[in-house]
């Protein structure tokens, strides 16, 4: 439970972290008088590194102790988010959120992998779907933190509250934290197509989850990076309470949406072994008509849309994060969740930011977002057709 906790945290901390970035957008945007195209660039520059070192850090992972590696990058996250307080131009800012990347894809590529071998198949969704509350939780509060405490005492600051608690939990990590034999719970046959590397080119559940999860990333990346700002241009909110409104709107859906997502996938498993993917289609499609409210809806309707957009959004979070790590077997585990995390920034939302910025640029914000709904359709097909190879797992446990 320990391990547990204080991975919980790393997370926490990094999704803090990353989602200051859109709460205090407009504040450095007005620093550094940055077009949106550019803003955009800053998260592009984040995840262009973190999907560079992700194949790296899982291959490392499959064959040497997690435990150090997890220590590192959290280390490495920690400084390089200490060091935003010199940060005065837009390209040292850029070079810092390259450094942020290099420590994220440590952390974000081991968590699932050790969690994994504590809990076997049909108890992951479960337990990871507690895990990546820390997701919506940690967004909320870097939305907060970074239009609030910006405003009121420079977009700096908010930064600030990541670096020294990432350093205290990577201590406790090293002192407390355990790690499992790899494997240890794995029920599943290893086959080659789940248990080899090329395998996993011909893994159609693997395949499938992962780029279904790359199409909805990119809606999610877009919309996470752009909507403060889109609440602050479009519906009048000032800088502060547009970062408020999001991180209200997103702590409550993430928490109940992704709770409920996996007490629901875990209930249909009992009858359905698709369940994780089925459900992870259905969060998709039930977000459609509410992004399209959102987005091009009356103005007084956009933050009820957002609220049911969201909240179906969170759904799929658990499900379809267990459907990936189970479908691969614990020899190449981290280098599956590696190449997945490769795949769903470089195919989602490394880009995304940028691309919706230039578009505003030519257009409007408004048009820049609702190409995230092209994705969402692609990734509700991918996600429909992936079902049929959803590996059968045996639900024995009570819920």
């Amino acid at each position: 439970m320990g391990t547990f906790l204080l991975l919980i945290g790393l997370n926490l901390l990094n999704y803090i972290d990353r989602y200051i970035l859109p709460g205090a957008q407009p504040l450095i945007q007005r620093e550094f008088h940055s077009t949106d195209e550019q803003m955009g660039a800053l998260t592009t520059a984040m995840f262009f590194v973190y999907m560079l070192a992700a194949p790296a850090t899982g291959w490392l992972g499959d064959r040497m102790s997690r435990k150090p590696l997890i220590i590192a990058g959290a280390v490495l996250w920690s400084l390089a988010t200490l060091a935003t307080i010199w940060v005065h131009s837009y390209w040292m800012f850029y070079l810092r959120q390259a450094f942020v990347g290099i420590g994220e894809a440590t952390f974000v590529v081991y968590a699932p992998a050790v969690l994994s071998d504590f809990y076997a198949e049909n108890e992951r969704n479960r337990i990871l779907s507690i895990f990546y509350v820390a997701i919506p939780v940690g967004a909320a509060l870097g939305y907060v933190a970074g239009g609030a405490m910006g405003s009121a005492w420079g977009w700096r600051a908010p930064f600030l509250i990541c670096a020294i608690p990432g350093l205290v939990i990577a201590a406790l990590y090293m002192a407390f934290g355990r790690e499992p034999v790899r494997g240890s719970s794995d029920h599943l046959h290893a086959t080659p197509n789940r248990s080899t590397v090329f395998g996993l080119f011909k893994n159609p559940a693997f395949l499938t989850g992962t780029m279904g999860l790359a199409m909805l990333t990119f809606a999610m990346g877009g919309i996470s990076a752009w909507m403060p700002t889109f609440l602050h241009r479009n519906a009048g909110l000032s800088v502060a309470n547009a970062s408020l409104t999001v991180g209200g709107v997103t702590v409550i859906d993430g928490i109940a949406g992704t709770l409920i997502g996996g007490w629901l996938a875990q209930r249909w498993l009992r009858t359905n072994h698709r369940a994780l993917y089925l459900l992870s289609f259905w969060s998709v499609v039930l977000t459609l008509p509410c992004g399209a409210m959102v987005f091009f809806g009356p103005k007084a309707f956009a933050i009820p849309a957002l609220f049911a957009a969201e909240f179906f959004l969170f759904l799929n979070t658990g499900p379809l994060n267990t459907a990936i790590v189970n479908s691969v077997s614990a020899p190449v585990r981290a280098t599956a969740i590696s190449i997945n995390l490769l795949c769903i920034h470089f195919f989602g939302d490394t880009f995304s930011p940028q691309i919706i910025g230039a578009i505003s640029d030519r257009t409007n914000l408004a048009i820049g977002l609702g190409a995230t709904l092209v994705f969402l359709v692609v990734s509700a097909v991918i996600l429909i057709a992936g079902a049929r190879f959803a590996p059968p797992l045996e639900e024995t446990s009570a819920v």
